[in-house]
């Protein structure tokens, strides 16, 4: 089949699979259609840890398994080869004869890293590797980078004004009150956003100015987990997110000062960066991705050690003239969207080349 071909169906893969974004943890985004004579005639997404894998579901919805023996299967995820609380799909699709595979990106988790790949070849099977491989590595960055780096896949997020200051210093603020550079479409799309990610990160700062809740309020889903970064654990203890159901944690140096009692504290040491020892718990803790929305220290933080993998920022079209500046940032930009109230550009961060 030609290769234009593959990366039409490839693409359907991506489709599919990102209908359960945010849904599938610990679980990668997997989407999978079988092809017979250049046509779909069964397809299926991974929808929950737990249900049945993408591979499974697209053969199950084949209406004529005899077309099986001559079809192809595509998948943006290598097909796993280990029981889990499902069986391998590499078993299912040797039993099923699907002669051939094409695959988008490697499962590099250590359960499967070529493994699937090499059980379908050990069959018989014929197996197509990296079709649209950057897009299918991207769909499941987080999973990837959980398992690659030991570490969450790190999103910060912040709205600066046009002539970049993320927001008023301390003495406009107690006059002016609170800063809003975006509107309620963009609040919308941050909400949806959290949805997305496991864990949702703020310092102490902006929990002292802002007291957020750092739940989902204007979209459908589960709210992430709240994290507080606050070296010197002084937190007021009237916050409105004491009252929200779900787990949150303050990092700080100085635990007993904090008086926040749903809350789960850890105790920094000073021997290595706080953002280190914030990754290294949520790592433990299975988690695979961590939305930081500031402020402008933590922000930095995280920065200055390299550790982060995409940033979204709002740019308004208001001019402060001066207040808190907004991060410096280096990045490739992959994405921007117009608002009404500003404009949003999505980077990534690029590994540098030795």
């Amino acid at each position: 089949m030609a290769g234009a071909d593959h990366l039409k169906f490839m693409k359907r893969c991506l489709e599919l699979a990102s209908k359960a974004e945010g849904l599938t943890y610990p679980n990668p985004l997997v989407g999978a259609v079988i092809v017979h004579n250049g046509r779909i005639i069964g397809e299926g997404y991974h929808v929950k840890a737990g249900s049945r894998h993408a591979e499974v579901l697209a053969i199950e919805s084949v209406k004529d398994r005899e077309l099986l023996f001559s079809s192809t299967l595509y998948v943006n995820l290598e097909p796993c080869s280990h029981y889990g609380k499902t069986p391998p799909c590499a078993d299912r699709i040797i039993t099923e004869g699907i002669p051939v595979i094409v695959s988008g990106a490697t499962d590099t988790s250590t359960k499967v890293s070529g493994k699937g790949f090499a059980r379908l070849r050990e069959a018989g099977c014929r197996v197509i590797t990296n079709i649209a491989s950057e897009e299918c590595r991207f769909i499941n960055r987080r999973f990837l980078t959980f398992h690659e780096k030991r570490r969450p896949y790190i999103v910060l997020k912040w709205a600066q004004s046009a002539d970049g200051f993320i927001g008023r210093d301390k003495e406009r603020r107690m006059t002016e009150g609170p800063l809003w550079i975006t509107g309620n479409s963009e609040r919308i799309l941050v909400h949806k956003w959290r949805v997305t990610e496991q864990a949702i990160l703020v310092g102490g700062e902006t929990v002292r100015a802002d007291n957020p809740k750092l739940n989902v309020r204007e979209w459908t889903g589960n709210s992430p987990i709240r994290l507080i970064l606050s070296g010197s654990g002084n937190l007021p203890s009237n916050l409105a997110m004491n009252d929200l159901i779900g787990p949150q944690v303050v990092f700080t140096f100085f635990p007993d000062k904090v008086n926040m009692p749903r809350s789960v504290v850890v105790k920094l040491n000073k021997n290595e960066p706080s953002a280190i020892q914030v990754l290294d718990y949520l790592y433990k803790w299975g988690i695979q991705s961590l939305l930081i929305e500031g402020g402008s220290t933590v922000l930095n933080h995280f920065m200055s050690l390299g550790l982060w993998d995409e940033a979204r920022v709002f740019q308004g079209y208001q001019v402060l003239g001066s207040g808190v500046k907004a991060p410096g940032l280096m990045g490739r930009l992959i994405s921007q969207q117009v608002f009404s109230n500003s404009r949003l550009y999505i980077f990534i961060r690029e590994e540098r080349r030795r």
